[in-house]
């Protein structure tokens, strides 16, 4: 037997997107150097597959009037930019643009009086005059987020900078009988203010969305309470700990970001992403409640009930009371799943 969720979790969530006391920490630097055609550039963020670097050359690019192709970016380096700041909390484009959009901002200050002396002139032909009026052309950029601090002695002071903010809403069919589940859909909207990059956005709100059902209804560390080997982890390894699949991937997946969203003092308007979507994988462990709801309807039993995260496929089956788990446990029975 198979229970459809009549659709409903719309979970509104909002993240702190800044880290607090420790405001030293909420400061980038970068350095661009200027080439006669084209531009390079140094950050203090760490690419692991998020589409930093591609935002940092899309900052430059448009500070410059180049296209895309005409930026370069290095690998980050200390020898390149010393004391960098942590790549996390979702700010890394925040604090790595801001600071790539200040050496750029050096830069055009410098190539102003050429520009101006040479009007109509490309790119190229006004960092070829600098080049022999002996222009510096290698700027350090830096930035720093002003305004942010807490003292917690007396609880007052501004954490963060700003907010960001999403809903979702999921809907999943479960088997009663094995306690399975498929999302069905899913509907997102996040909040990255004027995104730098669509694409790379998008991409990163499926990402922890997917991640964030991972979260909720499959990963579960499992440890031995007794015996001589009490206290071992028993989900070691993919063999045991199961991460989410392509079978995990709601069947109609829509992810739009919120549009006409602005950031003030941020680099151009835009808000970070990557960690925030992850908790709107809620929405289906609530959609899983309610189809469990359903299915416990359908057998006669109401009231409240207990459902641990994750929504794991032994509580969904257990919290399925229906003529088979009551020859063994009454309806509220919850799975101790420790071994």
């Amino acid at each position: 037997m198979n229970v459809l969720s009549h659709l409903y979790f719309f979970f509104f969530f909002f993240l702190m997107i800044r880290r607090p006391p420790r405001s030293t920490l909420s400061s980038s630097s970068a350095a661009s150097d200027v080439y006669k055609r084209q531009v390079l550039v140094n950050h203090g963020g760490t690419e692991m597959g998020q589409g930093l670097h591609t935002k940092m050359c899309q900052i430059a690019a448009t500070a410059f009037e180049i296209p895309l192709s005409k930026v370069y970016v290095e690998n980050t380096s200390t020898d390149k930019c010393a004391n960098t700041s942590p790549t996390a909390a979702s700010v890394s484009a925040d604090m790595n643009g801001a600071a790539v959009l200040n050496a750029c901002n050096l830069l055009l200050e410098r190539l102003a009086p050429i520009r101006a002396s040479m009007p109509g002139a490309l790119f190229p032909e006004v960092t070829n005059a600098a080049f022999f009026q002996r222009v510096d052309l290698t700027a350090h950029g830096h930035y720093k987020t002003e305004g942010v601090g807490f003292d917690f002695a007396t609880m007052e002071g501004k954490p963060f900078h700003y907010f960001s903010y999403g809903c979702a809403v999921s809907e999943v069919e479960i088997d009663c009988l094995t306690g399975d589940y498929h999302i069905l859909r899913s509907n997102l909207v996040h909040d990255c203010g004027k995104s730098l990059n669509p694409a790379i956005d998008i991409g990163q709100v499926e990402g922890a969305f997917v991640q964030g059902v991972g979260l909720f209804t499959i990963e579960e560390p499992v440890w031995t309470l007794s015996g001589p080997n009490a206290g071992r982890m028993v989900t070691r390894g993919p063999g045991a700990y199961k991460l989410p699949s392509f079978n995990d991937i709601p069947l109609d997946f829509r992810v739009k970001l919120l549009e006409g969203s602005t950031q003030p003092n941020v680099v151009h308007s835009s808000k970070g992403v990557g960690e925030p979507p992850l908790f709107l994988g809620a929405s289906v462990f609530f959609a899983i409640r309610d189809a469990i709801s359903a299915a416990r309807l359908e057998a006669g039993v109401q009231g409240f009930f207990r459902l641990d995260s994750p929504a794991s496929a032994e509580r969904i089956r257990m919290a399925c009371a229906d003529q088979l788990t009551a020859r063994f446990v009454d309806p509220d029975f919850v799975p101790d799943l420790c071994c």
